[in-house]
């Protein structure tokens, strides 16, 4: 079966143009002149067959893994009404051929194929479709580092006041992206997506889908490089964001002050510039930091001349910048400083970071979803500011290009200067060992590991009731079999 998520259409799902999605209106937007009355409705949108159910409508998407077109029965066999195929499957089906525009086409009996050159571009037009069907407003978020934290926390401080669609997860590429689209109902007055990027021209092509108005840019660090190539394309890439935005009043780019690369935006855009950051230059800033460790940050946020105590139940101090973005957009989109302070305060559920009971009475911090040079040090100034004695497990990052060595080094360095026993996984991070060694952290100390369950072999010795033990890495040296392994020792 297709391991891909599935997006549902909510109960009542209206369109102030259409009515409620069904196939006629997927056959419009795929180029056809649908003809006649009884086009069944759809239920839902679903690219994993598992997920189908009697009135869905299931995209067979070919992955690296596996190929929908492969589970078209048993989406049919679960109740789905129709299939968006680019070969006709070996099922019984009705198949229409839209792959020459303009065809008059009758309501054929389900199960039907609807035959398509290319599955995922037939999604993301009929997403595009149903989009230009509404009119929220649309935030896009990118950057580099800390995207799906500020998704959150911006559809939470909006939601204060206006019904907020936001993208599940980290959904925030050409396939997910347009299902999130597909959720869009008439009583949403906002939308909040995040968009990824391997490469130049993939945000151009989500922002032509999802029409965004305002572009919230986090950081930009040499994240996907080796794809990339160059920290030019990189910046290319993010700039797109701000390009796509319309002209002030209606567009609004808010720009991290404290990132040149970030800034460097400001003149690439139409749209009117509000900027964030940790210094009194910014537009929307914060001083007066201080950590709470594990409970969080305390700091004075400031905007228009006036500021207020904020404290966020997120822990660590890059979070400061999570919550400037969020009041940044809730500012920009009119609401109240009492409404965004509330939202602040009240938080988001913990999505990279999670704090577990370890072995002995520990403290486990699972920071094991992916790693880059910049996330993994914002870890390491998180555990300089807890007590008790400080292990880092930290494993490969990936995906670096040129700047692989460089960036090891330099959390190697950060390492010798915050843990107090340095544990490696994989080849690249001995690169950090070695860098921590020679940036003055004891020698015997330091392990270094090739494969994750050596290491659990060593820290469970290891391991005392005061300990604290961050462990993050890359999802592909797969550090969360440490965590797995240590939430569960007593």
């Amino acid at each position: 079966m297709m391991c891909v998520s599935s997006y549902w259409l909510p109960a009542g799902f209206y369109h102030e143009v259409m009515a409620v999605l069904d196939l006629e209106h997927v056959m419009r937007a795929l180029g056809a002149v649908p003809t006649g009355n009884a086009w069944p409705e759809l239920q839902a949108v679903v690219i994993d067959s598992r997920r189908a159910v009697p009135g869905a409508l299931f995209i067979a998407l070919k992955g690296e893994r596996a190929d929908g077109h492969d589970y078209v029965g048993d989406a049919f066999g679960r109740g789905a009404v129709a299939a968006l195929v680019s070969r006709v499957p070996d099922v019984e089906c009705r198949v229409l051929d839209l792959r020459e525009g303009g065809r008059r086409l009758g309501p054929p009996e389900p199960p039907v194929c609807l035959l398509v050159e290319d599955t995922l571009a037939a999604l993301q037009e009929l997403a595009s479709y149903w989009r230009a069907g509404f009119s929220p407003r649309v935030i896009g978020v990118t950057g580099s580092v800390g995207k799906t934290t500020t998704k959150e926390m911006i559809a939470a401080v909006l939601s204060r006041r206006y019904r907020t669609l936001k993208s599940e997860g980290s959904y925030n590429n050409e396939i997910g992206l347009p299902l999130t689209l597909l959720r869009l109902g008439r009583e949403h007055e906002r939308v909040v997506l995040e968009m990824g990027m391997y490469d130049v021209g993939e945000i151009s092509d989500l922002c032509r889908i999802a029409r965004p108005h305002v572009g919230v840019v986090t950081m930009i660090a040499p994240v996907h490089l080796e794809r990339a190539k160059t920290m030019e394309r990189i910046i290319s890439a993010k700039t797109e964001l701000v390009e796509a935005l319309p002209p002030a009043p209606d567009g609004l780019a808010v720009l991290n002050r404290d990132d040149p690369n970030v800034m460097g935006m400001a003149d690439k855009t139409r749209a009117g510039v509000m900027t964030y950051g940790l210094s009194a230059d910014a537009d929307v800033y914060a001083d007066e930091i201080e950590s709470l460790g594990l409970n969080g940050v305390r700091f004075r946020l400031h905007y228009g001349g006036e500021s207020r105590a904020v404290r966020i139940p997120m822990p660590g101090r890059h979070n400061v910048e999570t919550a400037l973005r969020g009041a940044a957009v809730g500012f920009a989109e009119g609401l109240t400083w009492d409404e965004i302070v509330e939202a602040l305060e009240d938080g988001i559920p913990p999505i990279r970071l999670a704090v577990l009971e370890g072995p002995e009475g520990s403290t486990l911090i699972d920071d094991t979803y992916n790693a880059s040079p910049d996330s993994t040090i914002a870890a390491l100034n998180l555990l300089a500011e807890l007590d008790g004695r400080k292990i880092a497990v930290l494993g490969d990052m990936l995906e670096l290009g040129s700047y692989e060595e460089e960036g090891h080094r330099k959390v190697g360095a950060r390492a010798a200067e915050v843990a107090d026993v340095l544990i490696t996984v994989g080849p690249r991070a001995r690169i950090i060992a070695e860098e921590a060694i020679g940036n003055g952290l004891p020698a015997d100390v330091v392990r270094s590991f090739d494969d994750a369950d050596d290491a659990v072999t060593v820290l469970r010795d290891l391991i005392g009731p005061d300990d604290v033990i961050l462990v993050k890495g890359s999802r592909a040296v797969r550090m969360d079999r440490i965590v797995v392994a240590l939430k569960g020792a007593k």
